[in-house]
Order: C-alpha cells, then sequence, then structure tokens
C-alpha cells in the first residue's frame, strides 16, 4: 500500500521529449558536447518549476533514442509527484521546457512533444485519474543508482550558477570538457571492467563496455534468435527478468526483428552501465550457437549471415 508503509514513497517514470521543428533534434543536442550543458541545465529548470522544489524530482540517466531524448525520473515524496502530474497535465511543464531551452540554446522557438511513461504504462492516457497514475510510477522502482554523467552535470550547472557574473561562455567551455560519448553508452574513460581479458575460441581479448557499433551490429545480424540471447542474458540482469522480453516482443512486434533485438541490447545498456561489456554478450551468443555473430563483434571476419 501507498500510504500504509513507513518505507519512504519512492517511484519512477521516462519522460519523452522530441522537437516537431525539424530542425531541432534534442538527442542531436545533447550528444553535442557543446550544447549538453545547455539542454541539461533547461531539464533542470523545468522540472524545479514542475515541483517547486529544485530537488522534487531527480534525474537518475538521460538517454538519446533518436529521435526521441527520454529522461529518467526518480519520485522520494508522493506530493512532489503529485505537483509534477499536475504540472505536466496543465501544460505548465511543457511550455516551461520550451522556454528554458530556448533561452538557454538562444534559440527563437523549441516546439516540443512530451509523453510520459511508467513501465508499460502510458500515463498520458490516465492522466485525470491522479491516483492511478501515482499507483504505477510507486510501482516502477528505479532500477539504477543516478549515472556519474549527470552528477558531473549538476556540478557543472552549480559552477555555471555561482561563475554567472564571468564570462558565461567559458564556464559552458569548462562543462563541453566532459565530452562523454552519447549516452546510453558509458564513458569509455573511467570505465573499469569487471574482467580485463576473456577467451573466446582459445583467443585472448580485451573486454570493454558495449559501443553504439557493437549496438546496431547485434540488432541488424540476430535476427529471431533475439529473445534466446535475452534470457541468457536475464541470468545476471535484473532489468530483463520476465515478463520483460515477452513485452519487448510485442511491443515492438510492428517495427521487426531488428528494432526489437535493438531494444533489447538497450534495456542490458541502460541497467549494467559499465558491467555491460562485450564479455557478457560474447557468452551470450555463445551459449546460442551465434558463433558467427560474436566473431563479427570481435572484428574477426565480416561474414553478416550471422543468423
Amino acid at each position: 500500500k501507498m500510504a500504509g508503509s513507513s518505507a519512504p514513497w519512492i517511484g519512477s517514470a521516462y519522460l519523452f521529449l522530441q522537437s516537431t521543428c525539424k530542425t531541432i533534434v534534442l538527442p542531436s543536442l545533447y550528444e553535442s558536447s557543446q550544447k549538453k550543458p545547455s539542454v541539461f541545465k533547461a531539464l533542470k529548470l523545468a522540472l524545479a518549476d514542475s515541483t517547486g522544489s529544485v530537488n522534487g524530482v531527480d534525474m537518475l540517466k538521460v538517454h538519446c533514442s533518436h529521435p526521441h531524448l527520454i529522461v529518467q525520473l526518480k519520485f522520494c515524496k508522493q506530493e512532489n509527484c503529485r505537483r509534477f502530474l499536475q504540472s505536466y497535465r496543465e501544460g505548465a511543464l511543457q511550455k516551461s521546457l520550451q522556454n528554458h531551452l530556448q533561452l538557454s540554446l538562444a534559440m527563437t522557438t523549441v516546439p516540443l512533444e512530451m509523453e510520459l511513461k511508467a513501465g508499460n504504462e502510458h500515463l498520458d492516457k490516465m492522466l485525470k485519474d491522479e491516483d492511478r497514475c501515482l499507483e504505477c510510477i510507486y510501482r516502477e522502482k528505479p532500477d539504477r543508482l543516478r549515472d556519474e554523467e549527470i552528477t558531473e552535470l549538476e556540478e557543472c550547472l552549480k559552477s555555471l550558477i555561482v561563475h554567472h557574473s564571468f564570462n558565461n561562455n567559458m564556464a559552458v567551455k569548462d562543462c563541453a570538457s566532459l565530452n562523454s560519448p552519447s549516452l546510453p553508452y558509458p564513458s569509455r574513460g573511467r570505465s573499469l571492467s569487471p574482467e580485463v581479458t576473456f577467451i573466446f575460441q582459445g583467443q585472448e581479448f580485451a573486454n570493454r563496455t558495449l559501443t553504439p557499433d557493437d549496438h546496431q551490429k547485434f540488432a541488424k545480424l540476430v535476427s529471431k534468435k533475439w529473445k534466446q540471447v535475452g534470457r541468457s542474458l536475464q541470468k545476471t540482469c535484473r532489468a530483463l527478468r520476465d515478463p520483460v522480453i515477452d513485452n519487448l516482443a510485442l511491443e515492438y512486434d510492428r517495427e521487426g526483428l531488428y528494432e526489437q533485438a535493438y531494444q533489447l541490447l538497450l534495456r542490458f545498456i541502460q541497467s549494467e552501465g559499465k558491467k555491460a561489456t562485450i564479455a557478457r554478450l560474447i557468452a551470450a551468443l555463445e551459449e546460442n550457437g551465434l558463433i558467427s555473430l560474436a566473431e563479427e563483434l570481435l572484428g574477426l571476419h565480416s561474414n553478416e549471415d550471422c543468423s
């Protein structure tokens, strides 16, 4: 029960953002090391406006999934979540974010479309029933801690505010020095893999976090066996526990095998962070007889018939 428990009220939701202007692509702006601090600042301020507090809602991670920018939110108090839902329902959050983006990015206008999800529930369809929305958000406990990059951007934003009277461009350049690759892939520079190397077919390979190139190759070549690979990864990945894999199959059925496989690995990468390594994926491929695809990911050949 939400009210009767002595434990703190904690819930999670995903805010999907997309610009309706073709020339403004939010994921591309966030992927730019120069624009990232400005986009983050706008998100932070708009969310503070929606709850009336800088700490009313916490951003755990920002995902770039073209054409959407997806913000994973964490709520620690029911009243803050209510204020957020009210602001979202009335369009105040949308207007606030448009204004902050316009100011931060020095653009004339940034038209937005927004969507709110908690698990498999599309909350936009039930906004009039606030209690039901709260129950859906409460059911979805955050599956990760705050991303390191978010913490760095938070610190950078504080620095920007403190030094606002100085040259603003210099402060933004300091922020831009983060220069991280686009989320959801972990920063390679600080990556400390659980195993430094691993063995595949008698050869030793350096372990590393999965890259966007690995992600695309997997989705393109795994074909119908994506579910089997998912069930192998599921053994050590909480985010892929049942019924997640079956839900992905249903949700992306129309888009086809590529998108289903892409979304599967996206879940793995998002939840595991730096622990989403090539060694774990290769082990899952081996377990399901996908040796050719494993070789492709390790650069051993360029054969594309891996299914």
